[in-house]
């Protein structure tokens, strides 16, 4: 399913460089993969789904969480990312469906990490 972007990811020199580290590693294995799907379903909600972001491109770290990671790598990270490579429109608030496709999506990194 989610193949044909991730093809369109590999080609990105900026997307490709993400790789979750060994703390993420252990993080992500200590946590489980429910507890951190929570966490990607929060951060979505809260920092990417509103229709009006007052740091869009800059409310999601490189680094500390892997969500963090995987947004990046799926670009995730912000409203501008999200326009670009998923289409989804700038300045009106993510749909529970939108929302729930960004947090399978970096699931779906998360678990090709492994």
């Amino acid at each position: 399913m989610y193949d044909e972007i991730f093809n369109r990811l590999a080609k990105s020199d900026f997307r490709r460089k993400f790789k979750l580290n060994e703390k993420d590693k252990k993080y992500l294995e200590n946590k489980g993969f429910d507890t951190i799907k929570s966490h990607a379903k929060d951060f979505i909600k809260t920092r990417v789904a509103p229709s009006e972001i007052p740091n869009d491109g800059k409310q999601t770290p490189m680094r500390g969480h892997p969500v963090f990671t995987a947004q990046h790598a799926t670009a995730t990270c912000c409203r501008g990312c999200i326009n670009k490579w998923h289409k989804f429109p700038k300045n009106v608030e993510l749909t529970e469906t939108q929302q729930e496709y960004l947090v399978e999506l970096i699931m779906e990194w998360l678990k090709r990490q492994g």
